[in-house]
């Protein structure tokens, strides 16, 4: 079966590749194409939380951020067992994530749902949510940890 596992650079997104490696048995996987999509006319840069900060300018493309957590999320998986792909694409993040699920014929597509929403509540009509209702698979979408509350002083 081939995964597709989708970053948007978060946290959240990188916990959601490793839960599908704490449930999912690699020798039943063949591939893992992990997939960062970026938006052609986006206001914001690619928000990468999970590679290397960038050193310089120059090193501050949304294609050279999108492709650090493409690789961070990649590394999750090094010895794994399934071989693992790196991609980025560009357009609608719901959209190239089921385009991609569909190239490869996926089997199970893992996404985040809260990388990167304002509240809960805008989290539910996310990329998350779209991909769900349109794929062309099962998909598994990781809810962020519930936080802690903080102690009183």
């Amino acid at each position: 079966m081939h995964v597709v596992v989708a970053t948007d650079g978060s946290r959240q997104s990188l916990a959601a590749a490793k839960q599908l490696k704490a449930f999912a048995d690699p020798a039943k996987i063949t591939d893992i194409s992990v997939v960062a999509v970026l938006r052609p006319l986006a206001a914001v840069a690619f928000a990468d939380d999970l590679a290397e900060p960038a050193k310089t300018l120059d090193d501050m493309s949304f294609r050279a951020a999108a492709e650090g957590a493409v690789a961070a999320v990649a590394a999750t998986y090094d010895g794994w067992g399934p071989k693992v792909h790196q991609k980025v694409r560009s357009g609608s993040p719901a959209k190239e994530i089921i385009r991609a699920a569909e190239a490869v014929s996926a089997g199970l597509i893992v996404v985040a749902s809260g990388g990167r929403g304002l509240s809960d509540s805008v989290l539910v009509g996310s990329t998350a949510q779209r991909v769900q209702h349109y794929a062309p698979c099962p998909v598994l979408v990781v809810r962020p940890a519930k936080r802690k509350p903080r102690a009183k002083r």
